[in-house]
């Protein structure tokens, strides 16, 4: 047995936070290199789509073998095996030179990013003792929401003064100094009670998962009514439904369902997925807006995201150490209220707002999202036995990436209805040719590309473009309010009578990391 020093759960923090920060920065840094991916690469318009989509699809549907794999065959032997995985895939990424090679990589990337999501927080619950704990997730979520919030603005810098390879070379590095500090500071933690690998579940619940995340990923191309969107639907219900019965009667089951037994686990999983719907749809249409409707270059529309960026620096970390004083009922439901106000506030937008009337906003927004995130995450891992606490991460992770899904896919639906019929309107007003009524160029307006349909409309029709587009984000930021205000009152009524003091109290005898031999 290795005799721990007392500074190496800081050092762990240190590089679960690191490790943590690159996952979360490839969620956004890529968007915003896209147009000069497609350029150097010659993409096509699908597969610049594929770009994105095949890292969230394979992120999505491995997330909860990660954490399983974690707890069986030992935590910090898989995060090294995933961040190996993602930074090499991050350089493979950045040597492509055609957008097959690119998607592929990108795929694998998403791989490693399945091991190390759920295990970066896991392995935080092994290292950190119970009264500790709050403080110490409130670090590492606000180190995920600042890798969320500040990949625009790193993004615009390395696209515009290096390269769109840029935005994946800055991986390896990163990448490197967390493994040399998982090696030296991380000690080995797993579940001794993981004495198989439930293969049968495994691939029923990866099945479903796929299942549901390719449908919504395919809403883009498919209509939610059409044969082929309701078949992968119902394809991922048939799958998910056959999981739980089999996980029913399993001993040692891949994710054990007791687990939705517990109050306060099932509603943080619940909050969780509808913040991660209302965060990342609104990060999609509001990158949009900026570059495509206001005009700004990448680098200056990431700097305009400075304001939710500084929030989450400052709030996470003050919010996870008054989670151990008042606990996470009135930071969730506070948090999302400032959630819903702030997208009532960009549910306003115009073509021409003023970004002194969208930063306060911002600021609504980055406050409420970091006070809600390190209570949600220390609520539902304190909600269950830590010995289980990597397929735990995974199940809260899941719940998160498959509401992004959602957000996107459903936000983005109801913004494209919203902005085409809008659109058809103001053509009809205009009398207009039909042929501004094709696919192609309605396709242009849902992207907010008005200057592409002023090249060849003209003044009037590129008017009409960035108004019905505005008017799509506006319905979007409106559901969103909506649903972060369902999230408020889901925290509000669902935790009553939560208090700090419910936290699991700590195991009989050693902590679960102290009794691991390091690796």
């Amino acid at each position: 047995m290795t005799e721990e020093h007392p500074n190496h759960k800081w050092w762990t923090l240190f590089a679960m936070c690191f490790a943590l920060f690159m996952i979360m920065l490839d969620n956004t840094v890529v968007n915003v290199a896209l147009p000069s991916i497609q350029s150097h690469l010659h993409t096509t318009p699908a597969n610049l789509e594929w770009t994105v989509n095949a890292y969230v699809l394979s992120f999505a549907s491995l997330i909860l073998l990660g954490g399983k794999l974690g707890d069986r065959f030992g935590r910090k032997r898989i995060f090294l095996l995933g961040l190996a995985i993602f930074t090499l895939s991050s350089a493979a990424c950045a040597l492509s030179t055609s957008d097959t090679q690119l998607i592929t990589s990108r795929a694998v990337q998403g791989v490693g990013a399945a091991m190390l999501n759920p295990l970066s927080l896991s392995i935080i619950v092994a290292a950190f003792p119970r009264k500790q704990l709050p403080q110490a997730i409130g670090i590492w979520a606000g180190i995920s929401g600042l890798g969320l919030a500040i990949g625009p603005l790193l993004g615009g810098f390395l696209t515009e003064h290096v390269d769109w390879s840029a935005v994946f070379w800055i991986n390896v590095p990163i990448g490197v100094a967390a493994a040399a500090v998982c090696l030296w500071a991380v000690v080995e933690s797993r579940d001794p009670s993981a004495k198989t690998l439930d293969i049968v579940g495994t691939v029923l619940i990866t099945g479903g998962l796929f299942s549901l995340t390719w449908a919504l990923i395919q809403t883009s191309s498919h209509s939610w009514t059409s044969v082929y969107t309701l078949g992968f639907l119902a394809a991922a219900a048939a799958l998910l439904a056959g999981f739980i019965a089999w996980e029913l009667r399993q001993r040692d089951p891949m994710v054990p369902l007791d687990f939705f037994k517990n109050r306060v686990f099932s509603i943080s999983n619940i909050v969780v997925l509808m913040v991660g719907f209302a965060m990342f749809g609104v990060i999609y249409f509001i990158t949009l807006y900026f570059q495509n409707v206001q005009g700004y270059s990448p680098m200056q529309a990431g700097v305009r995201s400075l304001p939710l960026t500084m929030m989450v620096i400052i709030v996470a970390p003050i919010a996870g150490r008054l989670n151990t004083k008042v606990g996470p009922r009135p930071l969730m439901s506070a948090g999302m209220l400032m959630m819903t106000i702030g997208l009532l506030g960009l549910s306003r937008l115009q073509v021409d707002t003023s970004y002194n009337a969208i930063w306060p906003f911002y600021v609504l927004m980055g406050a409420g999202i970091s006070m809600t995130m390190p209570s949600v995450s220390s609520a539902a891992m304190g909600a269950v036995d830590h010995t289980k606490s990597g397929i735990a991460s995974g199940v809260v992770n899941s719940s998160r990436q498959i509401g992004g899904a959602l957000g996107i896919a459903i936000l983005g639906s109801i913004g494209a209805a919203l902005t085409v019929s809008q659109w058809e309107d103001k053509l009809n007003g205009l009398n207009a040719p039909a042929a501004a009524h094709s696919d192609k160029i309605e396709q242009l307006v849902i992207g907010g590309q008005g200057d592409l349909i002023g090249k060849f409309g003209g003044p009037a029709a590129q008017t009409a473009a960035l108004e019905s587009f505005v008017h799509g984000v506006q319905g979007a930021m409106l559901a969103g309010a909506v649903l972060a205000f369902a999230a408020a009152l889901t925290s509000f009524f669902g935790l009553r009578g939560t208090r700090a003091a419910e936290a699991p109290p700590e195991p009989q005898g050693e902590r679960a990391h102290t009794a691991a031999v390091e690796m």
